[in-house]
């Protein structure tokens, strides 16, 4: 299944669908560092999901954290991923659509607090899904039954509202 390219910020269903239809995911901006949010994330995808992970941080280059090899940059990876989930600051984004484009790569998701416009509009002008300020291991979570709405693991899997 493609991963369907989406020309507006995406719905919940289009979310989801994008995330079923991604085999894999590159994380820039990844840190080695386990208090980052990037760490939380990729543990979360290396250990609930079936994805090709590929870890980006050119100052990490050539470790190997979580069992991944850590690269410099998208142009190092081995195929195009499905999705770009980035872990920069927002004046970067610009930048890493520009990499995002030259790649091919038909999403890219940008996490939880950023937004850009700018590099939204050109990623989005170049054909590439754009998702701004979601954390896509809460969206994963969310969509698989792990979490409520709000994003708390309420431990029940089911789509029947409790009575009370």
């Amino acid at each position: 299944m493609a991963v369907p390219r989406i020309p507006h910020e995406p719905t919940a269903r289009e979310r989801q669908g994008l995330l079923r239809a991604a085999r894999s995911i590159a994380i820039v901006g990844f840190s080695p560092n386990t208090a980052r949010s990037s760490y939380y994330v990729a543990t979360y995808l290396t250990q609930d999901t079936d994805y090709r992970l590929y870890f980006i941080n050119p100052n990490a280059a050539g470790r190997e954290v979580l069992g991944h090899t850590v690269h410099a940059s998208l142009g190092d990876l081995p195929e195009t991923p499905d999705i770009v989930d980035v872990f920069r600051r927002a004046s970067d984004l610009p930048a890493v659509v520009e990499e995002v484009v030259a790649l091919g790569s038909p999403a890219v998701w940008f996490q939880l607090g950023l937004t850009n416009d700018e590099a939204a509009g050109a990623a989005r002008a170049a054909g590439a899904t754009v998702v701004q300020n979601r954390c896509l291991k809460i969206e994963h979570a969310r969509f698989h039954g792990g979490l409520h709405l709000a994003g708390f693991d309420t431990g029940v899997i089911s789509a029947r509202k409790t009575q009370r």
